[in-house]
């Protein structure tokens, strides 16, 4: 029986994932540009509340770009050895300044200094050009706590759908697709 709040089914995913050694952070996402192309990648997904899906990233980069001028993307969690997909959609927002420094301050101190030094997406001249702007930030702050970025935090996907799909014998597979009716969800099965 699936739960009745797809956020409810989801958490319940991936503590079935997490006991079996799955790593349920990596997640791909897709948005699209002014040019009607979509892009996909896989960026990390640590954190789920009862609003939807986080995602941190350089508000800079290709798919902060897309999501400034197109606010909805999609998600795709794949675990193959469960034979489990989960695909969400829906509409995206900016977290609060204080939602980005928190997960900010997490981070790893070098990764903290990464997100200074790197021009996420932008054409790169070298290899040697990054790291010595990594050299030059791991300067700047010697000796003192690294601040977020102006340009750097994250989003949450509000989903709209959410499609579970597990894998079963005989490709009868079991799909279960919430789809947002209000306040409410509305469940559905579809043919494998």
């Amino acid at each position: 029986m699936a739960s009745a709040n797809p956020i409810t089914e989801f958490q319940h995913a991936v503590e079935r994932a997490t006991s079996r050694g799955v790593d349920t952070i990596p997640v791909a996402l897709a948005t699209v540009g002014a040019d009607g192309r979509p892009s996909l990648r896989i960026v990390l997904c640590k954190y789920v509340d009862e609003r939807g899906f986080i995602f941190h990233t350089n508000y800079n980069s290709r798919k902060g770009r897309e999501l400034a001028g197109n606010m909805t993307a999609a998600l795709c969690f794949h675990w193959p050895t469960l034979e489990e997909q989960i695909r969400v959609e829906g509409t995206v927002e900016q977290l609060t300044a204080a939602e980005s420094d928190g997960y900010f301050r997490e981070r790893p101190r070098g990764s903290q200094i990464g997100a200074w030094a790197s021009e996420q997406s932008a054409e790169l001249p070298s290899r040697e050009a990054l790291e010595e702007r990594y050299r030059r930030f791991e300067e700047k702050f010697a000796g003192v706590d690294v601040v977020r970025p102006p340009f750097w935090g994250g989003y949450r996907v509000v989903p709209d759908r959410v499609a579970f799909w597990y894998g079963r014998p005989d490709r009868l597979h079991d799909r279960v697709v919430y789809l947002q009716a209000g306040n409410n969800w509305r469940i559905t099965r579809l043919f494998p």
